[in-house]
């Protein structure tokens, strides 16, 4: 049974760092490179894109994004476009201690299930045919692994994570300068 318990600790552990992996991989529900795509393209493709946008209810990053490159050119279009910045920079960093406070948990939970186990052993009545102490170790490495398979896994999401920050920020920031630059001529209608 702990061994079971270390398991279900360290896969929901697992699952909540993946969810965070997830949240960097794709804060926005739209490729950015393609957005700046259409951005660059002809007014009647952003026209599309605006009516588009306007339709579906989990894209309301980009249609603020798009509200605000059709304001007209100044003050009121960069203040609208870094505010999309700041709600992308606040999308990357939700959840950002998860996998870290995860895989303490998932280690600390293999080492308390691994504990219990020797606990339960070293409780047990001397009998003959009882379990060898070295087989009862042998019995509490199993949740103790558990929980460091857990902390491995949410470690390397961690890793991941951290490392993909930069290059989505990077990418969210040419599309957001292409809305701050754009002129009414060229932009989206």
């Amino acid at each position: 049974m702990p061994a079971l318990l270390s398991g279900a600790v360290a896969v929901g552990c697992g699952l909540a760092a993946a969810r965070r992996l997830v949240w960097v991989a794709a804060p926005t529900a739209l490729d950015p490179a393609a957005l700046l795509d259409v951005i660059r393209r002809s007014p009647a493709q952003g026209q599309r894109l605006a009516e588009g946008l306007s339709t579906q209810l989990d894209l309301d990053w980009e249609r603020d994004l798009v509200a605000a490159q059709r304001e007209p050119p100044g003050a009121a279009r960069d203040a609208a476009a870094d505010e999309q910045l700041l709600e992308l920079r606040w999308r990357l960093q939700r959840w950002e201690r998860v996998p870290r406070v995860c895989a303490s948990i998932a280690t600390s939970a293999g080492f308390l299930f691994a504990t219990i186990v020797l606990l339960q052993g070293l409780a047990a009545p001397v009998e003959p045919g009882a379990p060898a102490p070295r087989d009862m170790l042998f019995t509490a490495l199993t949740p103790f692994a558990l929980g460091l398979a857990g902390m491995a896994f949410c470690v390397a999401v961690h890793l991941r994570a951290r490392r993909l920050v930069p290059l989505r920020l990077a990418a969210y920031d040419r599309l957001i300068q292409a809305v701050r630059g754009q002129q009414s001529d060229g932009g989206l209608p």
